[in-house]
């Protein structure tokens, strides 16, 4: 809708031009805003006073000058206020114009190419294949998957991607792992290390190797075994992970093995490469990246003495990878303990020749679980909930992914588990699905008295009348802005907010107005409306990936 406002603006400017009256040429940009009191307007523009010093006037006299020129049938009323503010208030066919074209678009609504096609690449969650995904994981998935549908409605090539840590001593850790329980449970005496991964997952994985192969490698040693545990481990890990995911409503694009890039080379490509541009050096034995040169606030290691690569040096590889197939922005969700992270890869990405701008780190705050306002312990000895099925399990997939995306991702999260299964209108996810269920069973009862519904017949909507009708109108009509804000910001938590603002403006209308009464033409036009807040309802929650239920 702002879009339609700056033009009304701007031809205005131009009438004041064409009369004389203004003098500036170009005119500056037209910032259009909604007013916090809806009563003083539809919108808001301050271009008086942005125009006020190069036309060196006072720009209120500047506001009423444009004023004079703002003759639109779209307009019912025009004010100035405080000092050169043009405050805007629309005619009803202008919303209801609007309100027609929601329901027309129907799923597509929301839609837009402010993205303008650009390749965007999302990597989040990449948890080490060592354990299950935990509630920590469970956030980063959700809000990853959440700002690529965001992105995706706003216009972008969107691809999103799963990056394999299967590299280094933590593989071979946690092979051994599995090996050694293995061991255990063919009746061998083990002494367990402090430093291997002892969930009961490893016993669990141990156990099926027994299944399948019996006591194959009883005999072998650590060295004949180590490559199969390893790999074994790592697969049934990864498929665990799949699974929890998909059950959580998140696929991928790609999985992006990190073994991949020391197979063809990449590593030592991209090695080679910033050597033969002086950006690394040996000192005390290791390998250096002069990442200072960069705004990095010291210089890394990218080989340890020992002739170990570290991650950073493959990460060095992936992201170059990254750019190779054609990405122009590349979005990483990582964990808050990960913040120095950012610094460090714009300077090899400058090093490389490439704009920083390119590279957004999203860091993922952390997540307390909550029992009835107690923290829950999140130690797997304690037996409590620990991972992210177990969450699934006990409280949805719907209530988790809305708890997880209801805050800004860079907040400490508090999620209450008793809270997040209340029926109730302290429970928002409840809350609006209520909404979208009770909309729905409007729609029901007028089929049941004999009502045809038909969105696209000839319905007169000059028949909604009442403030709170064009209040809930205003509030539908905001969602494509909602979705291009999200989509600029990368903040998944905007829709959520929109969602419940949107729907806590129905239930106080739906308590005080009647939808379906003996006045037909009255009934089809609030069925209409209803139409489009429903529409607009499902596309936010498909969005958060989230289902909107038709009874409850």
């Amino acid at each position: 809708m702002k879009t339609a406002i700056k033009i009304i603006v701007h031809e205005a400017l131009e009438k004041a031009q064409q009369a004389g009256e203004l003098e500036l040429s170009p005119f500056p940009d037209i910032v259009v805003e909604k007013p916090k009191d809806e009563k003083i307007g539809d919108f808001s523009t301050n271009v008086a006073m942005t125009m006020a010093k190069r036309e060196r006037k006072n720009p209120r006299l500047i506001a009423e000058c444009v004023a004079r020129y703002l003759e639109n049938g779209d307009l019912s009323k025009v004010e100035i206020a405080g000092p050169g503010f043009i405050n805007l208030k629309m005619s009803n066919e202008f919303f209801l114009e609007r309100l027609r074209s929601a329901v027309k678009q129907g799923d597509n609504f929301g839609q837009s190419d402010f993205g303008q096609g650009t390749k965007v690449m999302i990597e989040f969650v990449s948890a080490n294949p060592t354990g299950p995904l935990h509630v920590g994981h469970g956030r980063g998935a959700a809000v990853g998957d959440a700002l690529g549908r965001i992105l995706k409605k706003a216009g972008y090539d969107l691809s999103t991607e799963y990056y394999i840590n299967d590299v280094g001593n933590q593989m071979n850790c946690l092979g051994r792992s599995t090996w050694l329980r293995y061991r255990e449970l063919l009746g061998d005496v083990i002494e367990f290390p402090d430093d291997h991964y002892c969930g009961e997952y490893i016993k669990d994985i141990a156990q099926e190797i027994i299944d399948q192969r019996g006591d194959e490698f009883s005999t072998k040693s650590e060295e004949e075994c180590l490559s199969f545990f390893r790999k074994f481990t790592k697969d049934n890990i990864l498929k665990g992970i799949d699974k929890d995911l998909s059950e959580f409503r998140i696929t991928f694009d790609n999985w992006f093995s990190e073994q991949s890039l020391y197979d063809d080379n990449s590593v030592e490509k991209a090695i080679d490469w910033l050597k033969g541009e002086g950006h690394i050096y040996e000192k005390d034995g290791a390998v250096w990246l002069k990442s200072s040169a960069f705004d990095d606030d010291k210089d890394r290691v990218i080989v340890k003495k020992t002739g170990e690569k570290t991650y950073f040096c493959s990460d060095i590889a992936y992201h170059q990878n990254k750019i190779n197939r054609g990405f122009k922005k590349i979005v990483n969700l990582m964990g808050a303990d990960h913040h120095g992270y950012v610094p460090r890869m714009e300077a090899v990405l400058q090093a490389m020749g490439y704009d920083k701008k390119i590279f957004k780190i999203l860091l993922i705050q952390f997540v307390s679980l909550l029992r009835s306002g107690k923290k829950v312990s999140m130690s797997t000895r304690s037996g409590e909930f620990v991972t992210l099925a177990d969450v699934v399990k006990e409280v949805g997939v719907d209530a988790v992914r809305y708890n997880f995306l209801m805050r800004s991702s860079d907040t400490h999260l508090d999620f209450d588990l008793e809270l997040a299964k209340k029926e109730t209108s302290e429970n928002p996810v409840f809350y609006i699905q209520y909404a979208y269920a009770r909309i729905c069973s409007i729609f029901r009862t007028a089929e049941e008295s004999g009502m045809v519904w038909n969105s696209s017949s000839d319905i007169d909507l000059s028949l909604l009348t009442e403030e709170e009708e064009y209040s809930i109108i205003r509030a539908i009509l905001a969602f494509p802005e909602i979705v291009v804000k999200s989509a600029r910001a990368m903040e998944v938590h905007r829709i959520s907010h929109y969602l419940l603002d949107l729907v806590s403006r129905f239930h106080g209308y739906y308590s005080r107005h009647r939808v379906i009464s003996d006045d037909k033409a009255l009934t089809l036009a609030r069925l209409y409306l209803l139409d489009a807040l429903r529409i607009a309802i499902r596309n936010g929650f498909e969005l958060m990936g989230i289902s909107t239920p038709e009874k409850m």
